[in-house]
């Protein structure tokens, strides 16, 4: 049997939330409908953050329970704090992507407290969770941001990094993501960091979130996959970026990703030329928005055969 990767979207997060034009929720919701039709099982809806920081999330609402509606699809959506966290839980969201960042400048720009103050917020939210019905609690995601580098302070010690993956873990964390928010990563620091909290965190899933502000995304990608991990998160076109991080451009792109996985013989679900067609209906609502990819531009390779079907013929 192929080896499963477990995908997440978060251009619906990542990819619009710096993006001045707002796109109708109507077309989001298209958006997450024919990306989850492709076989995204998986998909960051929004962020639970007041519409006057980042008004491209004033409908997280309507959003959020438009994608609920979707049979097999896992919502999820990013919350800073425990406010956050109590809009999604009353949402009925599946998942809850906690994000702090590693670095302390960056932390206190992107959600105005030191790292130490977050991971105490994180462990009420913890228990904000266990409070509710057991059949009515999200999984709860803790996000280290700049986790292998700041626009800030450059370079992020391992053991920063490790020390708050493993404050989120013993607070109740069900998964963790360590995430190159500004795309500094190459492929030995990814090996070196991800080996030292996995070493860590025992069997709790962690999850890669790289961006390709300098061309190493992909790069990265095999890195981890060396590593053991098999759950990263991309955009679909390489959108997105961080506001509180200058310089820092897009996420890996997702249609590149699954075209990388399927050659390299793992399964990931997703139908890449269903997937490539998501694209235009982006494009039309947003058409100020920059779009990247190669495999857009160069299309599937002459006679490609997808892994599935030479899994079969094997």
């Amino acid at each position: 049997m192929r080896q499963h990767i477990t995908l997440r979207e978060v251009g619906l997060r990542d990819g619009l939330q710096i993006h001045p034009t707002f796109m109708p929720t109507e077309d989001k919701l298209a958006w997450i409908a024919a990306e989850a039709a492709s076989g995204m099982r998986e998909i960051e809806v929004t962020s639970y953050v007041p519409p006057k920081l980042i008004p491209q999330f004033a409908d997280a609402e309507a959003v959020t329970l438009g994608a609920l509606r979707i049979p097999g699809l896992t919502v999820a959506a990013l919350i800073p704090n425990l406010r956050g966290a109590q809009r999604g839980i009353e949402l009925g969201v599946h998942k809850l992507n906690f994000v702090m960042s590693v670095s302390e400048t960056h932390n206190m720009k992107n959600v105005r407290r030191p790292p130490a103050d977050s991971v105490i917020d994180f462990r009420a939210i913890v228990e904000l969770i266990k409070r509710q019905p057991a059949n009515q609690r999200p999984i709860i995601v803790g996000g280290l941001s700049t986790a292998l580098g700041c626009s800030y302070e450059g370079r992020v010690a391992v053991s920063q990094v490790v020390k708050y993956a493993t404050q989120l873990v013993e607070a109740g964390a069900d998964e963790i993501v360590v995430a190159d928010t500004v795309g500094y990563a190459d492929p030995n620091q990814v090996r070196e960091v991800f080996k030292a909290v996995l070493a860590e965190v025992g069997k709790i899933p962690v999850a890669a979130h790289f961006h390709d502000t300098r061309g190493t995304g992909l790069a990265n990608v095999s890195a981890a996959l060396d590593c053991g991990i098999t759950h990263f998160d991309a955009s679909l076109a390489g959108l997105g970026g961080c506001p509180f991080a200058p310089g820092a451009s897009g996420n890996i792109v997702m249609e590149d990703l699954c075209f990388m996985l399927d050659s390299m013989g793992f399964d990931t679900g997703v139908d890449i030329e269903r997937l490539i067609e998501v694209r235009s209906l982006i494009a039309r609502s947003l058409p100020d928005i920059p779009m990247q990819g190669a495999l857009a531009k160069a299309g599937l390779p002459r006679n490609y055969v997808m892994a599935a079907a030479r899994a079969v013929s094997a």
